[in-house]
C-alpha cells in the first residue's frame, strides 16, 4: 500500500533561545546563546549553576492565567507552543477538524517542579498531606491533556516518554498515524522542564552535567570540543502540525515542509551512557532514510543530538560514519543547536525538527557554538560547521536523538514539492 504524504503545516516553539519560532532561529543563526545563570532557583550551592531556562515568558500571553496556575511549566511551554503551531496552521479556530486531530507529546519527565515541591510538602507534613493539584500538574501526559483541553481536541492523546529521545519519538509515532489514515491532522512534538533543585541534583549526582563554567555560562555547552564537560540542561517545548498532504492542499495551508522518514532502535547496552561503537544508533539512521527513500548522499543537513559529553560525541560521530558511510558523513553540513538551547531532554527532538525545517526553507545551516579546538584525536573529526552559522541549499535534513536507557529516535525532513 502506497504511504500518504505527510506535510508539516504549523510550527510553535517557547525556547532558551525566545519564545516564538521566528525568535528562536534568529537567535540560532546568529549562534547566540541562550544558556545563563540560574534564576528558577537558589543555585548558588550547587556545582552546576547555569541552564538554558526559557525567558521573560508570560503564560497569560497564551492561555487562561487560571488554567496556567493548575499547570507546572513543561505543561505551560506545551500549551503556548500549540497555541503558535495552531495559529501559524489557521486551525486554532476550525472546531470540526480540531475535534477530528490527535496530539502526540513526548515528555521525559514532567513536572519535576511539582515532584519536588509537593514531596517536601508532605515530608514537612505530621499528618501526611500533599497539595491536592500535585498528580494532575506532576504527570507526564498532562501536557497532552492541557492541549486538548485548551484547544477542543479530542482525537488520540499520546505521550510518549523515550528520555531524550520522546520528541523524536512523538513525532515518529504521529507520522506512522497519519500515514495510516487514522487521521488527517496530528499535532506532535515535546515539553520538559526540568530546572529545579531536584533536577540538577539529581542530574548532577550523575556526573552528566557541565559544571566548569560559571563565570562564562554561555561557553559552557560545547559539543565536539575538547573542553567538553557534560550538557546544560535546557527546557522548552516546540510542537509541529501534521498534516496528510492532500488534506493540506485541500484546505489551502501553508506547507513548510514534508515529514519523509523515522527509524528507531534501541542500544540495550547501558542505563545513562550510548553504546560508543554506535552502530545501533546508525541503524536508526539507516532506518529512517529507507523509510524516506533517500540515500544518505541526499541528505545536506544532520542536526547533531550533539550533547557535549565526553562519550556522546565521538559515538555520534561513529554513527553517521556506519550509517551514511565515511566520505559521505564527511560531507555532510552537521551542527548541534544544543551549543545555544543547551539540552531540553524530552523537548530536545521536537526543538531540533524545528530547527531542521527551518535550516529547509531558509536554505541555511545553524552553527555549533563554543567549537574552539575540536577534539578530532577523541573522535570528533567530521564538519560540525563550527561558530559561524553558513547560507546553503538543504532539500533534506535529519534530526537524531538518543536517551538514557539506549533509545535512538531518527527523524527525516525534507524540502516539499
Amino acid at each position: 500500500m502506497e504511504k500518504r504524504r505527510v506535510v508539516i503545516t504549523g510550527i510553535g516553539a517557547v525556547t532558551p533561545l525566545g519564545n516564538s519560532v521566528e525568535e528562536t532561529w534568529a537567535a540560532a543563526k546568529a549562534g547566540k546563546s541562550g544558556v545563563a545563570l540560574i534564576t528558577h532557583f537558589d543555585a548558588s550551592t550547587f556545582k552546576s549553576k547555569y541552564a538554558g531556562e526559557v525567558k521573560n515568558f508570560d503564560p497569560a500571553n497564551y492561555m487562561d492565567p487560571v488554567a496556567a496556575r493548575k499547570m507546572a511549566r513543561f505543561s505551560q511551554y506545551a500549551v503556548a507552543a500549540a497555541k503558535m503551531a495552531l495559529d501559524d496552521a489557521n486551525l486554532t479556530d476550525n472546531k470540526d477538524e480540531l475535534a477530528r486531530a490527535g496530539i502526540f507529546m513526548g515528555v521525559g519527565i514532567g513536572g519535576f517542579e511539582v515532584t519536588e515541591d509537593s514531596c517536601g510538602k508532605y515530608l514537612a507534613s505530621e499528618q501526611h498531606r500533599c497539595p491536592p493539584m500535585a498528580v494532575p500538574e506532576l504527570i507526564p501526559n498532562e501536557a497532552c491533556g492541557n492541549i486538548c483541553m485548551a484547544f477542543g481536541i479530542h482525537g488520540p492523546a499520546h505521550t510518549v516518554t523515550t528520555a531524550c529521545s520522546s520528541g523524536t519519538d512523538a513525532i515518529g509515532d504521529a507520522l506512522d498515524f497519519v500515514r495510516s489514515g487514522r487521521r488527517d491532522i496530528v499535532l506532535a512534538g515535546g515539553a520538559e522542564s526540568t530546572i529545579n533543585g531536584f533536577g540538577i541534583a539529581a542530574f548532577e549526582v550523575l556526573h552528566a552535567l557541565s559544571t566548569s563554567f560559571s563565570d562564562n555560562p554561555t561557553a559552557a555547552s560545547r559539543p565536539f570540543d575538547k573542553k567538553r564537560e557534560g550538557f546544560v540542561m535546557g527546557e522548552g517545548s516546540a510542537i509541529l502540525i501534521l498534516e496528510e498532504y492532500e488534506h493540506a492542499k485541500k484546505r489551502g495551508a501553508h506547507i513548510y515542509a514534508e515529514l519523509a522518514g523515522y527509524g528507531s532502535s534501541s542500544d540495550g547496552y547501558h542505563l545513562t551512557a550510548p553504546n560508543p561503537d554506535g552502530v545501533c544508533g546508525a541503524a536508526a539512521m539507516s532506518e529512517a532514510l529507507a523509510d524516506a527513500g533517500l540515500k544518505p548522499e541526499e541528505i545536506q543537513y544532520y542536526n547533531a543530538h550533539g550533547t557535549s559529553t565526553h562519550i556522546n560525541d565521538p559515538s555520534e560521530t561513529n554513527m553517521l560514519k556506519i550509517a551514511f558511510g565515511e566520505e559521505n558523513a564527511k560531507k555532510l553540513h552537521i551542527s548541534s543547536t544544543k551549543s545555544m538551547t543547551g539540552h531540553c531532554l524530552g523537548a530536545t527532538g521536537a526543538i531540533e525538527a524545528m530547527f531542521c525545517i527551518k535550516a529547509i526553507t531558509d536554505s541555511f545551516i545553524p552553527p555549533t557554538i563554543n567549537l574552539e579546538d575540536q577534539d578530532i584525536e577523541g573522535g570528533c573529526d567530521l564538519d560540525y560547521t563550527p561558530n559561524k552559522g553558513i547560507e546553503c541549499s538543504v532539500n533534506c535534513a535529519m534530526s537524531a536523538t538518543f536517551g538514557f536507557g539506549g533509545h535512538n529516535g531518527v527523524i527525516v525532513i525534507r524540502k516539499a514539492e
